[in-house]
This record gives structure tokens, C-alpha cells and sequence, in this order.
């Protein structure tokens, strides 16, 4: 814990010119696949919901198959017209594109080979795309298998680490102007064999020394993604885990400790790889006259918040995010809710596009932080702007 907190205070020491980046540089936007449509008419109607929002990025998915060298005509279309719609509304596209599943795990030289090639024909189909996101929680053994081998080792650390190489110096070589941004990860994972998932900070150590016992002179990814989901809902985004493994928003402090720790001394960027929070989700509450619009169970345990509470904790973690130095943008998950209940219902908008109550406490948070930035990057100064943005004037 103390090397953590004696980080903390260096980070606090650089926060001042987190603010002056947060008023200009950090994109604020949502992962959302929404505008993935069959045309370019029903991709604007979904992508204007973002613009409205006052958000600037959108992260667009692209799965990949066992086999697969590109993406179908179905889905490369789809792609296309969310693209061109974002491009209408001046908002920046992020690509991920990841294995569907452990099932899809690229086990092999020649598997890995048809991944690297699907991801430069989407480089390639969509040129004015300039950032793609390699993997999705590789961490986790829902999108990669196997974690470790039968003697508890971690084979899936290297396995990514050989992905992301080969992926980067392919899209790379479409356009030296491509952001390759690797990790993904997610925020939590159990470090046992039976449990089959890594926690992020075992990870990224294991990531550090894939990258270091291969040799390899070149960087693996220009910026860093992470999940910083809290444990649940309703727990604030100020909420630290300085004696656990988990790390989330307020624990940036140890996320750059680590990216450090792994990278630092090598050509690979460590503590100052730009970070891209690129999935950040707080579910709400359905009120009874919109519960028909959704399906299902919900699980009990994401303990979903009113809309007001939403709106709130949104704003704090904009605002701390803001006064990260490293962090280069930060997407919501999701801009409208998805209808299942146990999937996720952290949009702005409801199922059927209506504004929810935090809509309007989000957009004026954006506002504030592109003109203002953050005037004091204390926990207490997030919470502050938070609340005022929650006042409507």
C-alpha cells in the first residue's frame, strides 16, 4: 500500500496539467455498437443520440472468428455506415476488434496469422478510422482460453503479448498514422487455475515480461486500454482498492505503477503510455412505465442506482479521469441501454432512445470540463464538480 499511496501523491503533484488536458485533449465518448445498421439513414438517427449527449468518440466493435481473414460483407457494411455516420457528427470511431469468445482464441501461428489479417482488412476498408483496440479483457477466460497451463503458469499473457506484436506492425504497415491500442483489461480476476481469470495487476506484470523475454525492439501498442468498472453500481467511482488486486478508476495511481513496472526501461512506453478507459458503466434503476421495454432477469448483484445517482457518479468520474495526466479519453458503456436486463443498462437513453434523468447531468459535465477543465483534482473537487453539475441551472 505505501509505494501506492507515494504514487499517488506524485500523480497529484502532475494533476494541474491533467486539468488543461481535459478541457482539449481527453475524447469523452461511449462504447456503443448501436450504429452498426444496415443503412446509413438508421446509423445517423443512433449516432446523433452520441452528438447529443455531447460526446466526441465512439468505440465500435469487430469480432473475430476462427478462420476469418476479414470481417463478412454484412458486417463490414454495418461497420462502414457507423463510420461514416460518426464522421458526419465529427466524432472520433475506436475500433475494437477481438477474438467472439475463448472459443475463438487464436491458438496457433496460422490462427494468429487470420486475426492479424482480418484486422488490416478492416485498416484497410475503413481509412478513416485511425485508432483500433486489439483484444477485449484477455485477462478474463470468457474471451481468452487458456489462462495458465495444466502447472499453473500463465500462457495467456505471452499468447496475447505475441498477438498484439504481430497486429501492431501489421496495421502499422497500413498507416504508420494507426493508434494500436492494446489490454483491454478487465478490472478484476481471481489468480487461480480453477477460476481460469487473471487479475489486471498479475496481468500486466505478465505482460511486461512476454514483452521483455521476446526481444523485440519495437513498442507492442501506442496507448493502453483498461476497464475500470467498480466492484458494482452503486459504489462510487472514488472508491480505491489499495490492498487488493482489483483496480478501478481511483486506483490510477497503481495502474501507472504497474504499466511501469512492466515496460519502463524498454521501447515499449510504461508510466506515461497514454490510457484509454474504454468501457465505464454505471446501471440504473427502470422506472414502471419503461419496464416493458426491457426483458428478463436482473442479477442481483450489479445493484443498479436511481438515474440521479447515475447522472452523479458519471460526472465524478469524468472529472477524475480529467485530471489523470495519461488518461487520452474515457467511454461510457453504453449511450442507450441494451433491453435484456442481465445485460447492461448504463446508457444516457433508455431502450427506446428516450433521455434518462442523468442525460442532462452528463452533458453538462462535458461542457464544463471542455471549457473549464477542472479547477481542483482532489477527490473532493471531483465530488464537488459532480454535484454541481448534477444543479440544474
Amino acid at each position: 500500500m505505501g509505494r501506492w499511496v507515494a504514487l499517488a501523491v506524485a500523480v497529484a503533484a502532475l494533476a494541474v496539467p491533467g486539468a488543461a488536458q481535459a478541457s482539449g485533449g481527453m475524447a469523452i465518448g461511449a462504447a456503443e455498437d448501436a450504429a452498426k445498421e444496415p443503412t446509413l439513414l438508421l446509423a445517423k438517427t443512433k449516432m446523433d443520440l452520441a452528438k447529443l449527449a455531447g460526446l466526441n468518440a465512439i468505440r465500435l466493435t469487430a469480432q473475430w472468428r476462427l478462420g476469418e481473414t476479414a470481417p463478412p460483407a454484412w458486417e463490414l457494411a454495418s461497420l462502414q455506415n457507423a463510420v461514416d455516420a460518426a464522421d458526419m457528427d465529427a466524432i472520433t470511431v475506436y475500433v475494437s476488434v477481438y477474438p467472439a469468445g475463448s472459443s475463438q482464441t487464436p491458438r496457433t501461428a496460422a490462427q494468429r496469422a487470420d486475426f492479424v489479417s482480418y484486422a488490416t482488412s478492416l485498416a484497410q476498408s475503413l481509412p478513416s478510422v485511425t485508432r483500433f483496440i486489439v483484444g477485449n479483457e484477455p485477462n478474463l477466460n470468457r474471451f481468452w482460453m487458456p489462462q495458465f497451463s495444466k502447472k499453473g503458469v500463465d500462457v495467456g499473457a505471452p499468447a496475447y503479448e505475441r498477438l498484439l506484436a504481430q497486429t501492431y506492425d501489421a496495421l502499422k504497415a497500413v498507416s504508420p498514422s494507426i493508434t494500436v491500442i492494446g489490454g483491454a483489461v478487465s478490472p478484476r480476476g481471481n489468480d487461480t487455475i480453477s477460476s481460469k481469470k487473471h487479475s489486471p495487476t498479475t496481468y500486466i506484470h505478465d505482460l511486461g515480461l512476454a514483452y521483455r523475454y521476446s526481444g523485440r525492439t519495437r513498442p507492442i501498442m501506442d496507448e493502453f486500454s483498461f476497464h475500470p468498472y467498480e466492484d458494482n453500481s452503486s459504489i462510487p467511482p472514488s472508491f480505491e482498492h489499495p490492498r487488493s488486486t482489483t483496480i478501478s478508476l481511483a486506483d490510477y495511481p497503481k495502474l501507472v505503477e504497474l504499466l511501469g513496472e512492466a515496460f519502463d526501461g524498454t521501447s515499449q512506453l510504461g508510466s506515461t503510455l497514454p490510457i484509454v478507459y474504454d468501457e465505464f458503466g454505471v446501471q440504473s434503476k427502470i422506472p414502471a412505465d419503461k419496464a416493458s421495454l426491457y426483458q428478463g432477469p436482473q442479477p442481483a448483484s450489479i445493484k443498479p442506482v436511481s438515474e440521479a445517482t447515475q447522472g452523479t457518479y458519471y460526472a465524478e468520474a469524468l472529472a477524475m479521469a480529467a485530471c489523470q495526466p495519461t488518461v487520452a479519453a474515457i467511454l461510457l458503456f453504453h449511450v442507450s441501454d441494451e433491453p435484456f436486463l442481465a445485460r447492461w443498462h448504463s446508457g444516457l437513453f433508455y431502450a427506446d432512445d428516450t433521455p434518462k434523468a442523468s442525460l442532462p447531468v452528463v452533458q453538462r459535465a462535458i461542457e464544463s470540463l471542455r471549457t473549464d477543465g477542472m479547477p481542483g483534482c482532489t477527490v473532493a473537487g471531483a465530488k464537488a464538480f459532480a454535484a454541481r453539475s448534477a444543479f440544474s441551472h
